[in-house]
């Protein structure tokens, strides 16, 4: 098995993909950006936001299909390089780079704006100064490309919570916003080319969705998840902005929007002040409403724009990482930490270059356009690349969302011409000029054209992408073009399937590999009608900041290392004579991607190991234990391995028991007695304490009438079986001292339900962790109840 067989776990559901990339679009953009367009075309800006959103909507559409066809890290730059080749693939790799650099810098302006010029009015030491401003973004750049060095794992979950609470936010502004009556004045000062040109300036606040194709290889369902999360991650911060934009000018003037600093701040101030005027009831001042309204908008934006940098220099590595794969960039710079498994070098690379754009007073308003224009450049050709796929049909392109057949190809031929049409805008400044003659009234001609200083810099980039290829990636990266191969799709035929009972086994462990899938394979022989086979999977976890596939690129020892275990297996089970398949799986949580191949695999039964010790803290049997066995929806089996030499063999003692899932045990006893042969014995054994009133049956009667119950509700009557009954006050200690007479302990759950204090309950997990014997504990599937917040990602994620 090669490093190439590795899955990739798919952890993100549809929310958590969906606030993936909102949380990069409701950023600094919509926190800054209304004083910069308000400046340029007015109330009308409102539209610039509107068609900057239809743009995205119509990349977005073209990324769904891309992303779902070739899900791989990289997003834009691997589709372009794959259709298009090396030479474009090194223009959008180096662009994209580019593009989310700039716009780190430009949430971190964002964020020292906000910081300083708001809190600064009530925090006095925070006073406000363009070299303030500027030290406290080039603190918190270098504090978040620290955290991304050391792989802080909470980031993701914290991402979430801030994006819905900025979702809340704004949407509070847009409401109390409209109550307040703005009132809009000339809706169009300075003409449709200025609203034009403002597309352009405002379309760094729709690149969020790119972060979620970035990630595509790890979303579970994409032909349903993706798009929604891409078209969801486009048209809600559409309608926040051109709402806030409608709001903010017709709340302020647009000399007042101009000159602030902290726009919708200084928006809700104003509105608030009016409310508390306006309403006799309200007991609170004026002053002191707007205070609150603004403060409120300043930490929003606080959080907005490090959230927004944060996902930027996430995805930056990524790409990256992509390109070095392609080997158009040096893997040098991809090297993962020895100690954080991080892309460091990758990492602080973007760190250096987004606090040099900060530091060289690079104008806030400059840093989104040029964002803006490599972004457009990469969505450009990424509907040309959807296109070229569409009639190429390479072997690896099998798209489960497609653009729908009426849209198609309008959908990347409009999207295409739309990117081209707002870079002109961008690129060339046509200044008129008046030709005097004597007598001659003066004559405007829209000639000579100037090109932009975000022109210059935009082409630069394309231009030092260009060189680089041809300098280095030339030579090194493979040929792969197909737009000379741009020929009808020919239909894939469907994989078919047939039913099996199926054991999934996670190993991890060499040394007791073996003796787990034995006591595996004997459960999955005892349904051999059923055509049986074991599933033999192993996880290699990685943090949030690395990418998945760049873990495998260079993580080659734990790779190495994964690899021999599943050899391993395959070769046990070979002389076991049992079918056996092997999952290689990269993730970020082993519980979860366990729990996903249980679901995947349609598995009835998963078999674990177990170490044997308790935790009183986050986890009780183990991080990986406790989601896997707590959720299962199939029968689960951990297993502690005691030091005799055959575990699972020789004499096996049931705990016979009441509970839901003591049948489940003696089943597992009993298909262990079943395979180890005439040598094994089975013995079912039940405490009972004292007389406690019942005159009709003794302790030792109660015994044997449940033992037999429990043989029956088992299936395993037809067995040999020794009863024994042992009366004892303390049930617990009587279990213990019982267990020492046997090779093997099987006790089932119980208790059901979600992780709380134990997992199979406070008995079954003593006698584990106690007796130094074989121990195995069992249940059959668990049916829990879920969290709101699991309810909610599980209905989402359904198709």
């Amino acid at each position: 098995m090669s490093a190439g067989d590795q899955e990739l776990a798919r952890d993100l559901g549809f929310l958590e993909a969906y606030t993936i990339g909102l949380g990069t679009m409701i950023g600094a953009g919509i926190f800054v950006l209304p004083s910069i367009a308000a400046n340029q075309a007015g109330p009308a800006s409102m539209v610039s936001f509107f068609f900057g959103g239809m743009v995205s909507l119509l990349a977005a559409l073209s990324l769904s299909e891309l992303a779902t066809g070739m899900p791989k890290a990289g997003g834009s730059y691997y589709y372009v390089n794959r259709a298009l080749g090396p030479f474009f693939g090194s223009i959008v790799g180096w662009g994209m780079w580019a593009g989310l650099t700039f716009a780190s810098a430009f949430y971190m302006i964002g964020f020292g704006q906000y910081f300083l010029s708001g809190l600064g009015s009530y925090v006095p030491f925070l006073a406000e100064s363009e070299l303030g401003i500027t030290v406290a973004a080039l603190v918190m750049a270098a504090m978040l490309t620290g955290v991304n060095y050391y792989g802080v794992k909470e980031t993701g979950s914290l991402q979430n919570v801030i994006v819905l609470s900025l979702v809340a936010l704004i949407l509070a502004f847009l409401a109390l916003g409209a109550l307040s009556g703005p009132t809009i004045g000339e809706f169009n000062p300075s003409g449709w080319p200025a609203v034009a040109a403002t597309i352009g300036t405002v379309y760094v606040s729709f690149i969020g969705f790119e972060v979620i194709a970035t990630s595509a290889e790890e979303i579970k369902n994409p032909s349903r998840n993706l798009p929604l999360a891409m078209i969801a991650a486009v048209v809600t911060p559409t309608l926040m902005y051109v709402g806030v934009m409608w709001i903010s000018t017709g709340t302020l003037s647009i000399g007042a929007l101009d000159a602030s600093n902290i726009p919708v701040a200084d928006v809700a101030a104003e509105f608030l002040r009016g409310f508390a005027s306006a309403i006799p009831f309200v007991s609170v001042s004026p002053g002191a409403l707007g205070a609150a309204g603004s403060i409120a908008m300043i930490v929003g934006a606080v959080l907005a724009t490090i959230s927004s940098a944060n996902a930027s220099i996430l995805s930056a590595a990524r790409v990256n990482f992509a390109m070095g794969r392609d080997k158009i960039l040096v893997e040098w710079l991809n090297e993962v930490h020895d100690r954080f498994r991080t892309p460091y070098r990758s990492i602080t690379a973007t760190g250096i270059i987004t606090l040099v754009l900060i530091a060289v007073g690079a104008g806030i308003g400059t840093l989104a356009e040029v964002a803006s224009f490599m972004y457009l450049v990469t969505y450009a050709l990424v509907h040309v690349a959807v296109v070229v796929l569409r009639r190429a049909e390479p072997a690896d392109y099998e798209p489960t969302f497609q653009i729908p057949s009426v849209l198609y190809p309008f959908v990347p031929i409009l999207g295409a011409l739309a990117c081209l049409a707002v870079l002109f805008q961008m690129i060339v400044t046509f200044e008129p000029m008046v030709l005097l003659g004597e007598g001659v009234v003066g004559v405007e001609i829209a000639l000579p054209f100037t090109i932009s200083v975000v022109g210059i810099i935009g082409i630069g980039i394309i231009a030092a992408g260009i060189a680089w290829y041809y300098t280095y990636a030339r030579d090194r990266a493979p040929s792969q073009s197909l737009v000379g191969d741009a020929i009808a799709p020919e239909p894939a035929a469907a994989a078919d399937r047939d039913g099996r009972y199926r054991v999934v086994v996670p190993v991890a462990n060499p040394e007791t590999e073996r003796d787990l899938l034995r006591m595996a394979a004997a459960s999955a022989h005892a349904h051999e009608d059923d055509n049986a086979e074991l599933i033999a999977v192993n996880v290699i976890e990685v943090p949030q900041q690395t990418s998945l596939s760049q873990d495998v690129a260079f993580e080659e020892e734990r790779v190495e290392r994964q690899q021999e275990l599943l050899s391993a297996a395959r070769d046990i089970a070979a002389e076991l004579d049992i079918g056996l398949r092997t999952r290689a799986i990269v993730g970020r949580d082993t519980g979860s991607v366990i729990l996903d191949v249980i679901e995947e695999e349609d598995a009835d039964h998963v078999f674990l190991g177990w170490k044997g010790s308790r935790s009183t803290r986050e986890h009780v049997l183990g991080s990986t234990i406790d989601p896997v066995v707590g959720r299962a929806s199939c029968d689960a089996t951990l297993v502690k391995l005691g030091p005799e030499e055959t575990p699972g063999e020789g004499d096996i003692m049931v705990l016979a028991g009441e509970g839901p899932h003591a049948p489940v045990a003696a089943r597992r006893a009993a298909e262990f007695v079943t395979t180890a042969g005439e040598d094994a014995t089975l013995t079912l054994l039940n405490v009972q304490q004292p007389e406690d009133g019942d005159e009709d049956q003794s302790p030792q009667e109660r015994g044997e009438a449940l033992i037999d119950d429990l043989a029956e509700r088992a299936g395993i009557e037809y067995m040999q079986y020794d009863q024994r009954v042992v009366v004892a006050e303390d049930v617990e200690s009587a279990i213990l001292e019982a267990a020492d007479d046997y090779d093997t302990v099987c006790v089932g759950a119980t208790r059901s339900g979600p992780v709380t204090q134990a997992v199979f309950g406070s008995v079954p997990e003593a006698v584990g962790e106690a007796v130094d014997r074989t121990v195995v504990m069992a249940r059959g599937p668990e049916e829990s109840t879920m969290s709101i917040r699991e309810a909610i990602a599980r209905r989402l994620s359904v198709s």
